[in-house]
């Protein structure tokens, strides 16, 4: 199954490629887009050996990169979504989300996100979406509570503290068939 195409009232999401290369590596050049997420990014060359790599992977079907674009303005690189297995190795599957400065607190990040979010629970009907999240990232755990998650506990992972955030498939469902379901 190819990454299908996706488009909200104000974006349309495409499966990310290398034509997406330039404008995610200017996005992650900005220390305050990366500020609370561990990466390469000081380091060019590995930066962009990790990008590469990231783009270039396949994660299984229906998983990976959605670029963001603004429907007025199409060729507009806003960030990107992903639906992949947690750090790229599983067993549980992530949701995340990374968007240029200039397109903070537009509600850019949960309208983006929600539609993987769906994909993922209904058409992959995978049993959980997790989402790991530095506790200082209120922009991030604002958008995983509009999506419905909900806080799971903290850790930390390579010296990082994070806080997780998950929605089940069973979750997702009950919303659905309560007819609360504002994803």
């Amino acid at each position: 199954m190819p990454l299908p195409t996706f488009h909200t009232d104000r974006l349309t999401l495409r499966p990310r490629t290398l034509q997406d290369f330039d404008a995610c590596l200017a996005m992650d050049r900005d220390p305050e887009v990366v500020r609370f997420v561990v990466g390469p990014w000081s380091d060019l060359q590995a930066h962009k050996r990790f990008l590469h790599s990231r783009i270039e992977a396949r994660f299984g079907e229906g998983l990976g990169y959605w670029s963001i674009f603004a429907k007025r303005d199409p060729e507009r690189f806003l960030g990107w979504v992903l639906l992949i297995p947690y750090d790229a190795v599983g067993p549980e599957f992530e949701i995340g989300w990374r968007l240029n400065r200039a397109a903070w607190g537009q509600g850019y990040a949960t309208e983006a996100a929600r539609p993987v979010l769906i994909h993922a629970l209904r058409t992959l009907a995978l049993p959980e979406i997790v989402a790991d999240i530095h506790p200082e990232n209120r922009a991030s755990i604002h958008v995983a509570s509009k999506l419905r998650m909900t806080h799971r506990g903290d850790g930390i992972d390579d010296g990082v503290l994070y806080s997780r955030y998950a929605i089940t498939r069973d979750e997702f469902q009950r919303e659905s068939d309560g007819g609360t379901n504002r994803l």
